[in-house]
């Protein structure tokens, strides 16, 4: 299949079950509210070494948020559904309850939640209160400038994370150019984001290593460098740079979309080729056909 000149490689994105959570930062300013944010989802690029992934998924507007203040929407994953109240404990009492003038609110509403301003609020070393609003529970726990809000718990959901595109071009400003352009067009579907810085990845990973103990090391197929030495290199004449983008969502329909709508801008910008990283069909529960994401 082709998009224009753009080949589109018969294959698939394998990806995997993960647990997600959606949370709700307000301020003063959307200033305070990014910079909150932008703290939060700092070193969560994989859960190969960052034990979550996050990022901001978008901005609301003061009419749209609980307390009628601007807000920045984050959306936060783990593996397992237990791991997620600590993720979220450390990153939002770190990272928001720290930044002036802000409060923190559930961004899903689920039956199925975990506890975090219920653990957070410990730090109001016993003159925190809480109060209920309709049926939402929040604590106020006393702050240097005044109090942090944050709501009892936080929704949580099945997700799902490692749906990826492999972007080829003929050359590195070419390739990264349309990367770029792609993730910025995939980061406005609603429910996605893309963990890593901008959206691209440069050094995409296989599973395993030569080397004993590391869990994940340089995918060599697809390195330009080595396409005279990797046995299996999936790199042809004329392609000298290959960029990843990775997009996680809270569900299926979201990312498919998110991946057709980059495939499109990536075609559009110059991508001489597209295809998706996978692991054979074994690992992940997912599996996002190119040819068939475009068809539909």
């Amino acid at each position: 299949m082709k998009i224009k000149k753009t080949e589109i490689v018969d294959t698939f994105a394998e990806a995997f079950e993960m647990w997600g959570s959606r949370v709700i930062i307000t301020a003063d300013t959307l200033g305070w509210a990014r910079a909150a944010a932008q703290s939060m989802t700092g070193f969560a690029t994989s859960v190969i070494r960052c034990k979550c992934e996050a990022a901001v998924e978008c901005e609301i507007a003061r009419e749209d948020t609980p307390d009628g203040r601007p807000g920045i929407s984050v959306l936060l994953f783990t593996m397992a559904k237990d791991n997620m109240s600590a993720r979220l404990v450390d990153r939002i009492g770190q990272c928001v309850m720290t930044c002036p003038t802000t409060a923190c609110y559930n961004g899903i509403p689920s039956e199925d939640t975990v506890p975090v301003g219920g653990r957070l609020r410990y730090f109001g070393d016993g003159y925190q209160i809480s109060k209920k609003v309709g049926d939402r529970k929040l604590w106020r726990i006393p702050v240097m400038e005044g109090e942090f809000v944050v709501d009892d718990s936080f929704g949580v959901q099945p997700a799902v994370g490692g749906g990826n595109l492999l972007i080829y071009g003929p050359n590195r400003s070419t390739t990264l150019r349309a990367s770029l352009a792609a993730a910025d067009a995939m980061k406005e579907i609603s429910g996605v984001f893309l963990p890593f810085p901008q959206g691209v990845v440069r050094s995409g990973s296989k599973v395993g290593s030569k080397y004993k103990g590391l869990i994940a090391s340089t995918n060599d197929e697809y390195c330009p460098t080595l396409r005279g030495f990797a046995p299996k290199t999936q790199i042809p004449d004329g392609i000298e740079a290959v960029y990843e983008i990775v997009v996680d969502g809270l569900d299926e329909e979201s990312v498919a979309e998110a991946m057709k709508r980059g495939m499109h801008t990536a075609a559009e910008k110059g991508a001489t080729l597209i295809s998706a990283g996978n692991y054979g069909g074994d690992l992940g529960k997912y599996h996002f056909h190119l040819n068939k994401i475009l068809e539909g």
